[in-house]
């Protein structure tokens, strides 16, 4: 995975964050999901870096990116995981970018542009819909499905030892069954090793369960302030979605996405929940003709 990526660890803002870099053209900032790292980037990196400067993290408190303790989620806010991204773009020469997440990286993603409006010049978002809406909308079909947002969100720690019990086995039944297929076909031998490990070492599952705290209690509660506040995303964003993901079973994605921001365009892609790594086609050429814009 990778060729030709150079690796670095950065300064973030009270972590140290792990980067792939690779290209010369302007910055573009990939951030990853749970239960993830970087490598779920590696189908379209490469091919993004032909004409990108292309930044791949890992997100503090996953695969080889610092995990520093924390309590109820403060360490892990999107508003400071999205700080850290702002610390290595700056450290990296880059004042301004373009933006794309995955699942919880989708969701730093969004809340850097709420709280940094001046450094994202586009912002693209992978299979979500804001944190606020998603537990404003969840019922009890919702709850079976997505059940890792109450479970991860339990106090420590409970859930770290549980998943410390048997992390492998958790993984992949998490990644199997958000997939369209039910099966970790989509995923690359060297990424889902890379997964793996990421979850296997000591303390791998305290920076994703602190993500998840953060996500439900600090996280809709910065969202709430911003759309009581009136404020909206101002950047032009894309929204994309998997057929069979839960954005897609919870409301018209769009719709949703146009009520915080202003200038909203996205599309549905034939997959699950990763879309990168189940349809890397259809995902790269989305993304390329929405940065290429700009």
């Amino acid at each position: 995975m990778f060729e030709g990526f150079e690796t670095r660890d950065v300064p973030g803002e009270g972590a140290t964050i792990f980067c792939r870099i690779k290209g010369s053209g302007e910055p573009l900032l990939l951030l990853h999901g749970y239960p993830q790292t970087g490598a779920m980037w590696a189908p379209i990196a490469e091919r993004l870096a032909k004409r990108f400067t292309v930044i791949v993290p890992d997100l503090r408190g996953y695969g080889r990116s610092s995990a520093p303790e924390s309590s109820g989620g403060e360490g892990y806010s999107k508003r400071r995981m999205g700080a850290d991204m702002v610390a290595v773009m700056r450290a990296l020469g880059h004042e301004s970018f373009y933006l794309a997440g995955h699942d919880r990286g989708a969701r730093v993603a969004y809340r850097l542009a709420f709280d940094h409006p001046d450094r994202v010049r586009r912002l693209a978002l992978l299979d979500i819909l804001p944190t606020l809406e998603m537990w404003e909308r969840i019922d009890a079909s919702g709850m079976l499905s997505s059940y890792h947002w109450a479970f991860l969100a339990q106090p420590n720690p409970m859930p770290e030892r549980l998943i410390a019990s048997d992390p492998v086995f958790y993984l992949d039944h998490t990644l199997a069954s958000w997939t369209k297929s039910k099966s970790t076909a989509p995923f690359a031998s060297e990424a889902l090793a890379e997964y793996r490990k990421s979850f296997s070492q000591p303390g791998g599952a305290h920076g994703p369960c602190e993500d998840y705290r953060a996500g439900a209690t600090i996280d809709p509660a910065d969202d709430a302030a911003d759309r009581d506040a009136g404020r909206r995303l101002a950047c032009p964003t894309l929204v994309l979605w998997g057929t069979d993901g839960t954005p897609a079973k919870s409301g018209d994605p769009l719709a949703i996405w146009r009520s915080w921001a202003d200038k909203v365009e996205g599309q549905a892609i034939e997959s699950g929940h990763f879309l990168v790594e189940e349809a890397p086609e259809e995902t790269l050429a989305a993304l390329e003709r929405f940065f290429f814009k700009g």
